[in-house]
């Protein structure tokens, strides 16, 4: 009788995500257009997957924004968090706003902004030459070398507002006894810091990385507004290869097959990092 009040819930569940998904699955296994009559081609767009060198550095281009939406945020975030909690500044809800404030922003403003911030004659590069760097200026979208780092930097100073947020919430939640306790063992900051407020944050890391890396893995709209996956394919990501090959060059099933395996490595990403955090507890 109790699963009658979860009917409704599963219902909308598996309309609108179990069903997309299992056509989905079902149209990997088809060489089809979009148009015309679809053709059984077993387990080819998979393999493809496997062997294309351009799926294959889609995704290897994914695992290093990896590092920029998720690691590096998390480390500025800790640290921020850290001085902001340790240091009682006063506003603080003023500061978390502040550095909350690009979480609120719709990404495409963020792409079209950094695009121009990102120009050849943006303010990046009038920084860099106003502080005599001025061989490292250069067109960074347009760069083979310094494109796929520029768009993960932009997925940085995006996610290290919620991260540094998230930890601020744990952080104030650690009892004071407990750096009172480490302070008369003689404990300094950094240790106070490794033994009181790290493990207590255990928790809300995890889930900064859950969210942080599925953002990394899922990365579309940032890709498209500023580089569209170039110069080349230098910063081309799965979920544009999707679009890529769905809507550009007609190979439904193909495209379909890199989202299957897509979300089979978030789900499988986003497991790791669960099982990892409740096995640490």
């Amino acid at each position: 009788m109790a699963y009658l009040y979860l009917l409704p819930a599963f219902l909308v569940y598996a309309a609108f995500l179990l069903y997309p998904l299992g056509r989905a699955v079902q149209i990997s296994f088809y060489d089809w257009n979009g148009n015309t009559l679809a053709t059984w081609a077993g387990l080819d767009n998979y393999a493809e997957v496997v062997t294309d060198p351009a799926l294959r550095a889609a995704f290897g281009h994914a695992l290093v924004l990896v590092f920029f939406y998720a690691v590096l945020p998390l480390v500025v975030g800790l640290g921020l968090a850290s001085i902001l909690n340790r240091a009682r500044v006063r506003g603080l809800p003023f500061f978390r706003t502040v550095v909350f404030l690009p979480q609120v922003v719709a990404m495409v403003v963020v792409g079209v902004a950094w695009r121009r911030l990102y120009a050849p004659d943006g303010s990046v590069n009038d920084l860099l030459r106003a502080v005599g760097l001025d061989s490292l200026a250069r067109g960074w979208l347009g760069d083979y070398a310094a494109a796929l780092p520029a768009v993960g930097f932009i997925g940085t100073w995006f996610e290290i507002g919620l991260v540094t947020v998230l930890l601020l919430a744990g952080m104030g939640r650690i009892p004071g006894e407990l750096y009172e306790a480490a302070r008369l063992d003689g404990a300094g900051p950094v240790r106070e810091f490794l033994a009181v407020t790290l493990p207590s944050v255990r928790g809300e890391i995890a889930v900064a990385l859950t969210l942080t890396v599925i953002a990394a893995l899922r990365t579309f709209d940032l890709v498209y507004i500023t580089t569209r996956g170039g110069p080349g394919t230098s910063t081309s990501v799965p979920s544009f290869e999707v679009y890529n090959r769905a809507f550009q060059q007609g190979r439904v099933g193909s495209a379909a097959a890199v989202a299957v395996v897509l979300t089979l490595v978030i789900f499988a990403i986003s497991f790791g990092i669960t099982r990892i955090a409740e096995r640490e507890r």
